[in-house]
């Protein structure tokens, strides 16, 4: 039952936004309310979106559409 409600929550979030968009917006959120610092608002973003990146083109190397 988890796995169709995640199933159904990923599909609506990568047609809203995409999931970079959607942790640089968390953890922007985060940071505006003084959850997170500064400094780890950059972390979490660069770490995420610089891993997505090289995963995004490994998979257009291999001819896959990610």
């Amino acid at each position: 039952m988890m796995t169709k409600a995640s199933a159904f929550a990923d599909r609506w979030l990568e047609k809203l936004a995409s999931r970079k968009l959607l942790v640089w917006a968390t953890a922007t959120y985060l940071a505006m309310t003084g959850q997170v610092e500064s400094g780890d608002w950059v972390i979490i973003s660069a770490i995420y979106i610089g891993t997505q990146a090289v995963i995004d083109g490994i998979a257009k190397l291999r001819g896959y559409d990610a």
